[in-house]
């Protein structure tokens, strides 16, 4: 992925300290360490921060595909882990109060085991009360096809690298769950045939409008809180001890996208798209009615069954998502029905 525009003082502070290779430049990394210190304490919402969210994510993206012209060498630099704990630490906080709001009133079993379906039956609770605004609803009656590409942009950041935050979970998970997340793995991969990847048909999605399918090509347009989406998957995904967040996150994704993928793909082709641009959308109707079960019973509900102690952990996964991804999405609607771009303004006006 190309290096962003930096957002403010701690990106900058980064990029400066990217730019050469480790052991070289110990001025620009305790820059890079003042400055964090500086911001952070002033920060009131992490989750919208877009300076703080920005730094995050290209932390987390040398552990994927990397940074064009940034060493690989920057990956386990025991300065940048340091700064990425330090931008953690907030961020699950203000993760897990976003899902405690989101839980609600959900009560947990009384005993101290519980089973698969019982995990599943909670989960599958939790999708159902899900009373966030319908962006889905929205693309399939109303969305003009500016705003369909705008919902493509937004989505772009995560779906073009889609299933690899959960792909970390694999060697922490041991028994049924490893084999259920594995089974879903190997069918977002495409089963082996890269050009059924799930990556890469919504790239096809991408060029069927026109738009550039390169990976990260859309990072500087999207504001914090889409950066923020993708960044919890990685938070969960690259900690052990949130093997059961990650699960939980999986579990809850799988469970509530069927029925919107649905409207996604009816959306597009109001607007006379075919297959070729439905095919993301319209293989995920189809895909996740089975994912559904298998992450709910045997990945989450597998998991907790050999570790009782991390049923908070998979349902803080899945509040956590239903918090931010609700959070984004009213934030989509709103500015659509406000007459504006739900990107960011900075940019559109550069443009």
């Amino acid at each position: 992925m190309k290096v962003p525009a930096a957002r403010g003082p701690v990106s900058t502070a980064l990029f400066n300290a990217l730019a050469e290779r480790p052991g070289t430049n110990e001025d620009a990394l305790e820059a890079l360490q003042r400055t964090l210190a500086g911001h952070l304490p002033a920060t009131l919402d992490i989750i919208g921060d877009d300076d703080l969210q920005l730094t995050l994510f290209c932390l987390y993206e040398l552990h994927y595909s990397g940074l064009e012209g940034v060493s690989d060498d920057w990956e386990w630099a025991p300065e940048l882990v340091r700064v990425r704990q330090l931008l953690e630490k907030p961020f699950e906080a203000a993760l897990r109060e976003a899902a405690a709001e989101a839980a609600g009133d959900l009560e947990l079993p009384a005993q101290s085991r519980v089973t698969s379906d019982e995990v599943a039956d909670i989960l599958f609770g939790l999708a159902a009360q899900d009373s966030g605004p319908s962006l889905s609803r929205y693309v399939a009656k109303q969305a003009s096809l500016g705003q369909l590409k705008e919902f493509l942009i937004h989505k772009s950041i995560y779906q073009l690298k889609e299933a690899d935050p959960h792909t970390f979970a694999i060697p922490r998970l041991s028994g049924r769950a490893k084999a259920a997340l594995v089974e879903i793995q190997a069918d977002e991969y495409g089963g082996g045939r890269p050009e059924r990847m799930h990556s890469a048909l919504f790239a096809r999605t991408m060029r069927g409008l026109g738009m550039d399918d390169g990976y990260g090509s859309y990072v500087d347009a999207v504001p914090a809180v889409s950066l923020a989406a993708v960044n919890l998957m990685s938070l969960f995904g690259l900690n052990r001890r949130l093997r059961g967040a990650i699960t939980g996150h999986l579990a809850i994704y799988e469970m509530t996208s069927s029925q919107p993928n649905r409207l996604y793909g009816r959306g597009f082709r109001r607007h006379g798209f075919d297959t070729d641009v439905t095919h993301y959308f319209d293989e995920h109707v189809e895909a996740d009615a089975v994912h559904e079960q298998i992450a709910g019973r045997d990945l989450a509900g597998g998991l907790v069954e050999a570790e009782p102690h991390l049923l908070s952990d998979v349902l803080f996964g899945a509040t956590a998502v239903m918090a931010v991804d609700g959070r984004l999405s009213a934030h989509i609607l709103q500015s659509w029905e406000n007459g504006v771009s739900s990107l960011r303004a900075e940019v559109l006006d550069a443009a």
